[in-house]
């Protein structure tokens, strides 16, 4: 039996850089012991630790039970896309691991559109975007991705609710000290989108872009070992 191809696309790209990731994982694996995660969880936690050196996340973290295989099943589609609250995520994503799996990505935050029908209705520019997401018709089937705005998570939790909208993961993970616990209460309460959230205060732009480049580590191993067992 043939070993399973390295990962070569969402790894670092020296040897040097990979044997400080790799060396830094098993640090956060030796240190946090014994966690209640699945196996294809856990890699997400992990990653989101290693971005932040915070292991208050081993807890904080929780995953809706399709979470993981419905973020792997859009990634595999070939024509996936992330929508964000705020660009820091998109220019945060690698751009040779999203066009690997041809990921396009979408934020519309500073859109002039955006800011004037926030004005003008009394919203953030956050619940316009993600508005403008919907209009659009990138939202179905999207991994979308909210690591800076509650009032973005609140918003989406309100489109799912009330217009029917069916992303194929939210990865919510709003920080701040207004909405931002209770934004990803609502998001958990929803059973027929999966989702990733972190409980109370803490999250932030950088964990979203941890959360899904573990996704993107994991179906490239994936389909490592597929095309090894061929």
């Amino acid at each position: 039996m043939s070993l399973p191809t390295p990962n070569v696309i969402t790894e670092q790209l020296t040897a040097a850089g990979r044997a400080i990731e790799h060396d830094s994982f098993a640090v956060i694996d030796r240190e946090a012991g014994p966690h209640n995660y699945a196996p294809e969880q856990w890699p997400v936690v992990r990653r989101m630790i290693h971005a932040n050196a915070d292991f208050d996340f081993n807890g904080l973290t929780e995953f809706h039970p399709q979470a993981v295989s419905a973020g792997l099943a859009a990634i595999f589609s070939g024509q996936a896309r992330v929508v964000a609250d705020v660009e820091m995520i998109c220019v945060g994503l690698s751009a040779p691991r999203l066009a690997h799996f041809g990921i396009s990505t979408h934020q519309f935050i500073s859109d002039p559109d955006v800011i004037e029908l926030a004005q003008a209705q009394g919203t953030t520019r956050a619940v316009q975007a993600m508005r403008k997401a919907h209009r659009l018709g990138l939202l179905d089937g999207a991994i979308i991705g909210i690591g800076n705005a509650p009032t973005a998570l609140i918003e989406v939790v309100r489109l799912i609710r009330e217009e029917g909208v069916r992303p194929a993961l939210v990865v919510g993970m709003p920080v701040g000290f207004v909405s931002a616990a209770e934004s990803k209460d609502l998001m958990a309460l929803q059973s027929d989108v999966p989702w990733v959230v972190i409980r109370g205060r803490k999250g932030g732009s950088t964990l979203v872009v941890a959360a899904i480049h573990a996704l993107l580590g994991m179906a490239e191993a994936k389909a490592n070992s597929k095309d090894s067992a061929a």
